[in-house]
Formats: C-alpha cells, sequence, structure tokens
C-alpha cells in the first residue's frame, strides 16, 4: 500500500511533489516538529505533544496552521487512510514560503506536514529485553534545545558516529563533563547512592514527553529522584542508564563507551518505569 501524507492542505502519496523550493523549512531548517507514538489504533500522550508544538511555535514566532480540533482531525484522517494500527506519527510546520532572506515577515503561512511510518513491534521487544549500548560525544547543538526544530544537524552527526561504532546512541556531552541528552533521547541514570538522576529541562535540553510522564511515575512510586546534572564518569559508575523517547518509551542502556552499566543488562527500575508507562497510557 502506498504511504499517504499530508501536505500543506492535500493528502497525497508520499512520493509525490509537495514542498515548494522556498519553503523556510527546506532552506533554513526554519520550522518545528513533533513525533508522536500510535500504539493499538490509540495516540500516546496526544495533548502533551500539542502542548509542546504550540509551545515551540509560540518560542520562535511562528503561526498556527490550524487550530487544535482541527490539527486532531487531519491526524486521524492521515493514520485512517494509511490503515496503521502501530506507528510514528511525524507532525512538522515550518514558517512557510517566501523569497529566500534571513528576516521573516510575521504574516506568513505556516506549512503543515504529516507523515506515519509503521513501528517495528518486535524491534521494541528487542531493545526492552537486550537494552542499548551508547557512546559519548561532544555537544555540538544551540542553546535553544528546549525547543523541538527541525534544525538537527549536530543530533544527526552524534547518531551517525554511534551508527559507525556499531551501538545505538550517542549521549551528547557539555564543555563541563555532564551529559545533556542522547541525539534522539533523554538520558537517565540510577546513580551509586541509588537515586534516578536526569538533567533539569533548561534549555540545554528537549523535555521529552516520555521524560515528564515517567518523572510522576517515578514520584508515585516514591523512588529517589533528582532532576540534577550528572557527569560521564558517574555514568558509566551507575547501577543503570536509559534512555527514554516518544519511539520507544525507555531504552535500557547496557554499557557506555564499552564500559558496562551494572550488570551488563536492563535495570530494574527502568523495566518498571516502562511498564508504569504502558499502564498511565492504557488509563488515559
Amino acid at each position: 500500500m502506498s504511504r499517504i501524507a499530508y501536505i500543506d492542505g492535500r493528502y497525497q502519496p508520499l512520493t509525490w511533489p509537495g514542498i515548494q523550493v522556498e519553503d523556510r523549512g527546506y532552506q533554513f531548517s526554519d520550522g518545528v516538529y513533533e513525533v508522536v507514538r500510535l500504539r493499538d489504533g490509540n495516540l500516546l500522550d496526544e495533548e502533551r505533544h500539542l502542548d509542546r508544538l504550540d509551545y515551540s511555535l509560540q518560542e520562535l514566532s511562528i503561526g498556527q496552521p490550524m487550530s487544535r480540533p482541527a490539527l486532531k482531525l487531519v491526524m486521524r484522517e492521515v493514520l485512517r487512510r494509511n490503515r496503521l494500527q502501530n506507528a510514528i506519527l511525524y507532525i512538522q510546520v515550518s514558517r512557510g514560503v517566501a523569497p529566500r532572506e534571513h528576516s521573516f515577515e510575521e504574516s506568513l503561512k505556516p506549512v503543515l506536514v504529516m507523515t506515519v511510518r509503521p513501528l517495528s513491534a518486535s524491534k521494541r521487544e528487542a531493545i526492552h529485553r537486550d537494552g542499548i549500548e551508547v557512546i559519548s560525544v561532544p555537544d555540538q547543538r544551540w542553546a535553544r534545545c528546549d525547543i523541538k526544530s527541525i534544525s538537527l544537524l549536530p543530533n544527526i552527526l552524534a547518531r551517525q558516529k554511534a551508527r559507525d561504532a556499531k551501538v545505538q546512541e550517542a549521549w551528547q556531552i557539555d564543555e563541563q563533563g555532564m551529559v545533556t541528552e542522547g541525539a534522539a533521547t533523554n538520558a537517565w541514570i540510577v546513580d551509586s547512592g541509588g537515586f534516578l538522576r536526569t538533567r533539569p529541562a533548561r534549555g540545554e535540553i528537549l523535555n521529552g514527553i516520555v521524560r515528564q510522564v515517567l518523572l510522576q511515575c517515578a514520584e508515585q512510586a516514591g523512588l529517589k529522584l533528582k532532576q540534577e546534572a550528572f557527569s560521564l564518569d558517574e555514568a558509566k559508575a551507575a547501577k543503570e542508564a536509559f534512555s527514554t523517547a516518544s519511539t520507544m518509551a525507555v531504552f535500557p542502556v547496557v554499557s557506555i563507551d564499552g564500559v558496562k552499566i551494572g550488570n551488563g543488562k536492563p535495570g530494574d527500575i527502568a523495566q518498571k518505569l516502562a511498564a508504569a508507562y504502558e499502564r498511565v497510557n492504557e488509563t488515559s
């Protein structure tokens, strides 16, 4: 079956042309995006994703492409036309189309694009069972990582380094030797004192949707929790480590730069939080 995309007001096959050359998303990476997981026909954390989309648009002074009710209708129509029950829905909003000039007119009409692709259940099960390996790389990103911008070149280079090293993710390290986040995930550890730690959500990291939910789950479970930066050395000495993102929820980390974490297997807290996240979305 041909995949169907929504591109600036039209539903069309993904392979058809649809983006204008002078779209600022194409020429300047001037836009934002969200990735929403579809599980058994249900969009997980939908309102949180749309709230963060609103935040990103506001921070970059990009207009709303349509009202939230209309956006939800388009999301569901894209899913219906692609006949998928377990998938990843990608939503992108660029500032719009205009002659190539660095400055912009506030009156530009935003361009909305949506695509969807199947999500492999077997891959997710393998990650939860076996965990992932991680390398560390210098953080070369801009100072507003709290905005989910489509300007992802440093993230792409970091993830490619991970691929070249035959591992699944790269954790980025700031100039002070502290972990910020992964190339496409938030980073967590259970430190040597038993505290669950993740960096506070300021400009240095994206406030991930799964991150937000798991902070609540951890508090409800009575875990010792600190929103506090940790160093690469602390991560390597941790009892557990894991990453989080909407695609797979929790990615247990079993090694960093070849150093085994804990016993080299997914940890108990990571597995408990993964189960808690699934339960939250079963009842929401």
